[in-house]
């Protein structure tokens, strides 16, 4: 399972014990109160812990891309015809600004990197 969907899964775990948690305080049940605190507060720790992963494997793919030789702007015409462009130049990776790669990199346009020009 990828670090996303396990993400996602503990996600709605948590969101369905804060909505069991809220309805055991209405009923005034301590004991189930108590389970729910303790289910949410371990819950939350996994999570911390991989979103830490999930940065940390976003910044080493990074610095991946960032060492790579050569990089530029991918033209509109480019992006039109993204196949014929990926066959034409091995090794090339394209890292669009809206994806989390992209927001590391700081990018504002879809760039690509490649150990050679293009």
């Amino acid at each position: 399972m990828s670090v996303k969907e396990e993400l996602q899964k503990i996600h709605n775990r948590l969101d369905r014990c804060k909505h069991r948690l809220a309805a055991a305080q209405k009923r005034d049940d301590q004991p189930v109160v108590k389970q729910f605190l303790h289910e949410i507060q371990t819950l939350e720790k996994k999570l911390t812990k991989l979103k830490g992963k999930q940065q940390f494997e976003t910044g080493n793919k990074g610095t991946e891309v960032r060492n790579l030789a050569f990089n530029r702007a991918i033209t509109k015409a480019e992006q039109a015809d993204m196949g014929k462009l990926k066959k034409s130049v091995r090794g090339l990776v394209v890292v669009h600004p809206m994806t989390a790669l992209g927001k590391e990199l700081g990018l504002k346009e879809m760039t690509g990197y490649a150990p050679q020009a293009f």
